[in-house]
């Protein structure tokens, strides 16, 4: 039993690393905007051979041929004059995205305005107490009777000790409200 899970392990490997083969065929160029490319298919013709960093079969290019030096003069001049402008060409990153900057400059946007109507909110609402708080400072000072309803429903007058708490209370609020 053991010899069986033995051979079958070991051709399992051997038929996955042969499956493995073609992975290892990759070719490493650097392309016209002086980016790296790596594929599995060979770089366009345009590209120069000097450009190709990586074939399939070994780790670094074959040396160019400077047997025929006429042949590769005027290739090299041509690289020299267009590298310049490809670059020039080339985007250049900042490392921000122009979309997620826009999106965090809304999302502040709308946070500042969120907080500026809430801020308005609370100063309408301290307004309104301080105007309430002012309007019943004057009907207590004014000495009219004031009836207040209980929780059983009747009419109670209201005494001079309910009516300082209430002028004391509501003169908290108007020293709290009105002053900002």
């Amino acid at each position: 039993m053991d010899f069986k899970f033995a051979t079958r392990t070991l051709i399992l490997a051997i038929a996955g690393s042969s499956l493995a083969m073609p992975a290892l065929a990759q070719w490493q160029w650097i392309d016209k905007d002086g980016r790296k490319v790596f594929s599995d298919r060979a770089p366009p013709a345009d590209i120069l051979q000097k450009n190709i960093l990586k074939q399939p079969g070994s780790k670094t290019p074959p040396p160019p041929s400077g047997t025929d030096t006429g042949a590769t003069a005027p290739v090299p001049a041509v690289t020299a004059s267009a590298a310049p402008a490809g670059k020039a060409s080339a985007p250049k990153f900042s490392g921000k995205d122009a979309q997620l900057e826009a999106r965090k400059k809304e999302a502040e946007d709308l946070e500042t305005a969120k907080k500026q109507a809430e801020e308005e909110k609370m100063a309408k609402a301290r307004a309104d107490n301080c105007e309430r708080a002012k309007k019943g400072q004057a009907t207590l000072k004014s000495g009219v009777r004031i009836a207040l309803t209980n929780a059983k429903g009747e009419r109670e007058f209201m005494d001079d000790a309910a009516r300082a708490a209430e002028t004391k209370r509501l003169q908290a609020i108007a020293e709290s409200d009105c002053g900002k």
